[in-house]
């Protein structure tokens, strides 16, 4: 059974096998969808286990993929997916930086999980993140320093499709309860902030330069 309020979804994700744990991500899909704004919990490897209606409207432009789309795995859609940049402002330095650092810590964790072994391959076969992987991050890192591998807090630039909002900033809120750590899930929820309406809203380029900019090119 897969839970997903804010829809259907394309791949079933494992759930937990006690009657108990299905029962309380029943009543948390009822939880997560009364959010008015983006709300998901990941598991260990960003494959979406519950995502909001909020969630799937912030994302609803975005073409289709075989392997990354933002309701099937989130950190594949931010590292893969060429339309990302188009809802991901700063895509590169806000989205893509962090959340490789994140998964280096998560291997660091788990070296032996199959699922993000997979996704190191998959970094492994596109120049662009390799690249970034192997030569940018380690940059950013020592930049950053340790709120490298820290989201909860941090304040990024999104482009919603919704004109309501357009070019704006969302606050990255982890709110995990313990009873959701305990299966190893996270939440996060993307907080919309009020901008100045006078910021022009400038629609992020998909993705088609042959190295990240955070990488000189000579190591690309």
């Amino acid at each position: 059974m897969a839970y997903q309020a804010g829809g259907q979804r394309s791949v079933p994700r494992p759930v937990p096998e006690s009657p108990e744990g299905q029962a309380y991500l029943r009543d948390y899909a009822t939880l997560l969808e009364a959010v008015p704004f983006p709300s998901v919990i990941l598991d260990h490897r960003w494959d979406v286990v519950l995502a909001n209606t909020a969630f799937a409207s912030l994302f609803r432009g975005v073409g289709q993929h075989p392997t990354a789309m933002p309701g099937d795995n989130f950190l594949r859609f931010v590292l893969f997916h060429p339309d990302a940049s188009t809802v991901l402002g700063e895509h590169e330095s806000s989205w893509c930086l962090p959340m490789l650092a994140q998964f280096a810590a998560a291997v660091e964790r788990h070296g032996h999980d199959h699922g993000l072994q997979a996704i190191r391959r998959e970094i492994a076969q596109d120049p662009i993140m390799e690249a970034a992987y192997r030569h940018g991050l380690p940059h950013w890192i020592r930049a950053v320093g340790e709120q490298a591998v820290v989201q909860d807090g941090s304040v990024r630039p999104l482009l919603h499709p919704d004109p309501r909002w357009g070019a704006t900033e969302c606050r990255v809120v982890d709110e995990t309860p313990s009873s959701l750590q305990k299966m190893g899930y996270t939440r996060q929820t993307l907080v919309l902030r009020e901008v100045r309406r006078d910021r022009p809203r400038v629609r992020g380029a998909r993705r088609v330069a042959n190295h990240l900019r955070v990488v000189p090119t000579s190591e690309g």
